[in-house]
C-alpha cells in the first residue's frame, strides 16, 4: 500500500498573501486542520489550525474581541505559517509517511509528484488505513498472543486457527513491550469454525493468549 491508495486527492490551498481570517473560514467550513500555502503552484509553507490558536492568545490578552477580529483579518499567511514543511510523494509506502508523521510530531504530509502538489495525507487518513488492515469492520474473532521470534512461529499460529476451521482476515504483529526473542501477534478470523476447540488448542500451546469473539 501506497500514499497514492490512501492520500486526500481535494486538497483546499491558500496563498501567502491570503488573510488568516479567510483561512480559518476554509479550515472550519471544510471541516479540515492542514492548508498548504501556495505560491505560483509551488509548496511554501502549512497552515495549520493550531497555528491560528497558538496566535490567537499571544495577541488575545491586550485586545478586545472588536480588535482581535480585526487583527486576524488583517495578518497575513506568511506571517504564522510554517516554512518548513514535511512532504511525501505518492510511491511512498504508507507506513514511512506514518513513521515520517509520528517522529516528526505533525498532523499530515503534502504530497508532491515533481514537485507539484497531488494531494495530503493526514493523521486521519492513517486511522483509516489502520482500521482497513486489521479487517475490524468485517467482524471475526480477534486473537492476541506472544509466541517466539522464529521463522516459522506465525505459520504455527495460522494453521491452527486453519485446522479449527477458519481462515486468516489479517495478522498484525509487534515488538513493542517484549522480551527479546519473542513477538506479540494480532489475528483477526474470518469464516464459521470450530471456536471451542480453536480456544482451547491456543491457550495450551501458547503464552498471554486473549480472544476476542466475533
Amino acid at each position: 500500500m501506497f500514499v497514492k491508495d490512501w492520500m486526500t486527492k481535494r486538497v483546499y490551498t491558500v496563498s501567502p498573501n491570503d488573510s488568516v481570517s479567510d483561512a480559518s473560514k476554509i479550515l472550519k467550513e471544510k471541516n479540515i486542520k492542514h492548508l498548504p500555502v501556495l505560491k505560483d503552484g509551488k509548496l511554501k509553507g502549512i497552515l495549520s489550525d493550531r497555528d491560528i490558536k497558538e496566535y490567537i492568545p499571544s495577541k488575545a490578552t491586550s485586545l478586545d474581541i472588536y480588535e482581535l477580529h480585526y487583527l486576524i483579518a488583517k495578518t497575513k499567511v506568511k506571517e504564522i505559517m510554517r516554512k518548513k514543511v514535511f512532504t511525501t510523494t505518492p510511491d511512498t509506502p504508507i507506513e514511512e509517511a506514518a513513521m515520517l508523521m509520528y517522529d516528526q510530531n505533525i498532523g499530515c504530509l503534502p504530497v508532491l509528484d515533481n514537485g507539484r502538489l497531488v494531494g495530503i495525507i493526514s493523521d486521519r487518513d492513517i486511522f483509516k488505513v489502520l482500521v482497513d488492515i486489521t479487517g475490524i469492520r468485517h467482524g471475526g474473532h480477534r486473537i492476541f498472543l506472544t509466541i517466539d521470534d522464529r521463522p516459522g512461529s506465525i505459520k504455527d499460529v495460522a494453521d491452527i486457527v486453519r485446522k479449527h476451521g477458519f481462515s486468516l482476515q489479517s495478522i498484525l504483529t509487534s515488538y513493542e513491550g517484549v522480551k527479546e526473542g519473542y513477538r506479540k501477534v494480532v489475528i483477526r478470523t474470518k469464516g464459521k469454525g470450530n471456536f471451542k476447540s480453536l480456544r482451547s488448542e491456543l491457550e495450551a500451546t501458547f503464552r498471554d493468549v486473549q480472544i476476542k469473539k466475533g
